[in-house]
């Protein structure tokens, strides 16, 4: 089996000894590390030893060379990559400088095998260690909403749909839904990793004309990868692309929670913000600013992320049995995606964890436009009481639109108005402006989302 994502100090390289994916601004160690030279190389060393153990098990290798590979195999980033610069071919590159630590044995070394076998299988490593963080990313984020979903499940807050005040629900409301979201994202991420964890040890255009399928199966077992069934050489990118486009639904549902809280932090309506430290600026030229910094970070986060995505579709049409015109995309997107999300989940985990909440100016909100929330109940009491829907639609809007224009109160507005107390009476009027109708089913939806509580 294959040893775990490497330490993140190995992500500390010299800018010369190879592209550096994301910045460091938006880069945390542990997911850069998974992309830096250092682990891909080890993961290639990995996976010729495998395969030279199931060679030699078949008798087609000496049974010295895997040992020989073990014991002396080894590589030197520098030097593969001095020799890139002449054969102007990695994998060639790699095999020449692990040579040169094997020594006579390594001529058994990548017996039958085609670069692809080993580039391919190794993303495929790399996407599962990946994916791993942010299954673990994910958790964090969970755990940060239903903490604030539970706290919040009774602070009453007004829904809005297109901006505008619609009816009452909660804020808790509000956070189990964005938790909902992210509960089927993380079953999107476990299928994208399940899809993707797969091994192609088949040669040249995948017919296992020179290798045994024992050596695919054997190396996939200790990798704990499946056997990809027709590899044709090269993995089919379908799979890629169904890993990429899980990775733009989260970054997508990320920035859905992260326009939510700029929308609420606005000065007009201030009903939560990010938190906001001690010693922190938030303007260079006005002292009293506090921005949502971190949610417009999120939503830039998302759009690289999901920048990803239609190159990643792009890449399932290959030459025949294959080419290399998904090569150059991935190198870039797939670290730049996986590190860029991973950076964006645990950025928005401690923004839900440390979300300051204002019920007061909630509840002030909720009031600022004198019980019109409560319009569609008066209208359907008036249906029940027998007025048409059209004749009880009309009723409700014009006392609506005096609240608008004229800013009394709905309530003041329906009770001045004799076809709305004579089908209703001002006692049964009154008792329609009543919070509690609105929030009696929040324990039935906190149930379904998530559990018993």
């Amino acid at each position: 089996m294959l040893a775990p994502p490497p330490d993140p100090a190995a992500a500390e390289r010299p800018a010369d000894e190879g592209p550096t994916p994301m910045i460091p601004r938006y880069s945390r160690p542990a997911m850069a590390a998974i992309f830096e030279p250092e682990n891909r190389f080890r993961i290639w060393l990995e996976i010729e030893a495998l395969a030279c153990e199931a060679q030699a098990e078949l008798g087609v290798i000496p049974a010295s060379v895997p040992e020989a590979v073990r014991a002396r195999g080894d590589f030197d980033v520098a030097r593969i990559d001095e020799i890139e610069r002449e054969t102007r071919h990695d994998v060639i590159a790699f095999l020449t400088n692990l040579a040169e630590y094997v020594g006579e044995e390594a001529r058994f070394v990548h017996q039958g095998m085609t670069s692809s076998d080993v580039l391919d299988t190794t993303l495929a490593v790399q996407l599962t260690q990946a994916t791993d963080l942010l299954l673990e990313d994910m958790d964090r984020l969970l755990a940060a909403l239903k903490a604030r979903a539970l706290e919040h499940k009774d602070t009453v807050t007004i829904g809005r749909s297109h901006g505008i005040h619609a009816e009452p629900t909660t804020f808790g409301l509000k956070l189990a839904g964005h938790y909902a979201a992210f509960a089927r994202n993380r079953e999107r991420l476990v299928a994208a990793r399940r899809e993707i964890a797969t091994c192609a040890i088949s040669g040249a255009v995948g017919t296992f004309a020179n290798i045994d399928p024992y050596v695919e199966q054997y190396v996939a077992q200790q990798l704990g990868l499946a056997v990809e069934p027709v590899s044709t050489q090269v993995i089919p990118r379908d799979r890629h692309a169904a890993w990429f486009a899980a990775m733009g639904v989260v970054a997508s549902s990320i920035e859905n929670l992260a326009v939510e809280v700029r929308h609420l932090q606005r000065s007009e309506v201030r009903e939560a913000e990010e938190a906001f430290g001690k010693g922190q600026k938030g303007s260079s030229a006005m002292p009293h600013k506090k921005n949502p910094i971190l949610s417009e970070n999120l939503t830039g986060l998302a759009r690289i992320v999901r920048a990803a995505v239609t190159p990643a579709m792009e890449n399932v049409a290959l030459w025949h049995e294959r080419d290399i015109s998904h090569s150059s995309v991935e190198r870039v997107f797939v670290p730049d995606a996986a590190i860029a999300l991973d950076f964006a989940l645990n950025r928005l985990a401690g923004l839900v964890e440390g979300l300051v909440v204002h019920p007061e100016r909630m509840k002030a909100n909720l009031d600022a436009l004198g019980g019109l929330v409560f319009s569609q109940r008066v209208l359907l009491a008036l249906t029940q009481a027998g007025v048409s829907r059209e004749a009880a639609y009309a009723a409700v809007q014009r006392n609506a639109m005096r609240v608008w224009d004229e800013g009394i109160g709905f309530l003041d507005a329906c009770r001045g108005d004799p076809e709305i107390t004579g089908a209703l009476g001002e006692p049964a009027l009154e008792a329609l402006f009543d919070l509690g109708y609105h929030t009696r089913h929040v324990d039935t939806v906190f149930q379904r989302v998530f559990g018993e509580i």
